[in-house]
């Protein structure tokens, strides 16, 4: 996504849950003003691991339910503008969130992290380094990015401009240099050490040594321009994934994959969108590479059938969600996090959800590959006139679906435990 100034039983418990939570509408939202008031402020202590296609913390599975806010660091670098940072964390703890995704790169863009090839700047840095503190501190752990595919905050693109006005001969008008060319690749291997090695100026910690990230993403939605150049990127990711292991065994490493399949692959490619044009890339394929811990799928009906009424759109999604669990199950034996998913639709966007929800869920109580799903995107309301691309939740705005999201992030909690539970009493202050 753009950041921009199987067969799954029937779903009808979980919608009588839903229908009872929706007679409290005034309740939740009240409890949800509580709940910033009483959040215990905490530290992470251990790492989230894999064991097959499971994640787990201290030994016990652990499935997630979280969102993205990508614009954690470009807020926090003004002290105007930080408190937006810490009122989402705020929320996401409310909601009972556990992971949040965001971007660890800004490529000389403005309030740029990386200014030039590896000139960094400083308050950029403290800034970031102020976004993990605060995630540690509303106990939630962060997913984040080191470079994106996408010419928004600079990308590959930039990467690719820095060579050429270095002096390096790049032939062919096409950023997929960024994964072939040895110098560019070099680039990118100093900006990922730069990241891992940083020593967080509030805490004093190693951002390896952080169990408050969950885990490190090498590249947003990446897409290969021309197709042949599917094995160069193959190449990087074995590569890149084998650097950052060499520098970090604690974190779980992804690579940012939408979830596209080659046709003569392995996996289900009859479920790829019927417009797409190749990518490049391999949902089975790719993730298949040593030091790859978990898969990746983002999912947007909205944009990859724009045509199509919503019965569509909502067969599309449940057939791209069941196929993936699946092939994690099956083939990857892997968890798979649904880490980007959204709708422009407000009106169908509860029953988009309510899928994803139901499928991870079904998927988890039987200990498969399912491991959790994060929403794009979660915004504060104050940020609503500039930053909503369309696919904003406003926590203090959107209850039916915060009603949604606090129901789901209670019941993975309870599981293997009926979801029932969700319902005694008021379970609100818990989440």
């Amino acid at each position: 996504m753009r950041g921009s100034p199987k067969a799954i039983p029937p779903r009808f418990k979980f919608v009588t849950f839903f229908v009872a939570l929706s007679l409290h509408f005034a309740a939740v939202t009240a409890n949800l003003r509580a709940d910033h008031e009483s959040i215990q402020i905490q530290s992470h202590r251990a790492f989230v691991g894999r064991d097959g296609k499971n994640f787990v913390l201290d030994g016990h599975p652990l499935y997630v339910n979280g969102w993205n806010s990508y614009w954690l660091m470009s807020q926090a670098v003004e002290e105007s503008t930080r408190s937006r940072v810490t009122n989402i964390f705020k929320h996401g703890a409310a909601l009972g969130m556990t992971v949040c995704r965001s971007w660890a790169f800004n490529d000389a863009a403005y309030d740029a992290l990386q200014e030039t090839v590896g000139v960094y700047s400083e308050q950029a840095f403290k800034a970031l380094d102020f976004v993990v503190m605060e995630a540690g501190r509303y106990g939630v752990r962060l997913l984040l990015t080191l470079v994106n595919n996408l010419p928004d905050y600079g990308g590959k693109t930039c990467y690719v401009q820095w060579a050429r006005d270095a002096g390096i001969v790049l032939d062919g008008d096409t950023d997929d240099h960024f994964f072939s060319h040895p110098i560019l690749r070099n680039y990118y291997k100093a900006h990922v050490k730069t990241v891992l090695t940083r020593v967080n100026s509030f805490t004093n910690v190693e951002y390896r040594n952080d169990p408050t990230i969950f885990g490190w993403e090498l590249i947003n939605e990446p897409r290969c321009a021309q197709e042949s150049s599917s094995g160069a990127f193959q190449a990087w990711i074995e590569e890149m994934a084998a650097y950052v292991k060499s520098l970090d065994s604690k974190h779980l490493l992804t690579i940012g994959l939408e979830g596209f399949y080659k046709k003569s692959g392995k996996g289900t490619s009859t479920v790829n969108p019927h417009y797409m044009p190749g990518s490049g890339t391999d949902f089975i394929e790719n993730h298949e590479v040593d030091g790859i811990d978990f898969a990746t799928v983002h999912a947007y009906p909205d944009l990859w059938m724009p045509w199509e009424d919503h019965s569509e759109k909502q067969k599309f999604f449940d057939a791209w969600v069941d196929a993936h669990i699946k092939d994690a199950d099956e083939i990857l034996q892997m968890p798979v996090l649904f880490s980007e998913f959204g709708l422009l639709n407000s009106q169908e966007r509860l029953a988009m959800y309510t899928s994803m929800y139901d499928r991870i869920y079904e998927s988890a109580k039987y200990r498969g590959a399912g491991g959790g799903a994060l929403a794009w995107q979660l915004l504060d309301e104050e940020m609503a006139n500039v930053w909503d691309d369309g696919f904003a939740i406003f926590p203090g705005q959107d209850l039916p679906m915060i009603h949604l999201i606090k129901l789901q992030s209670c019941r993975s909690k309870l599981l293997p435990s009926s979801s029932d539970e969700c319902l005694d009493g008021d379970q609100s202050s818990s989440l």
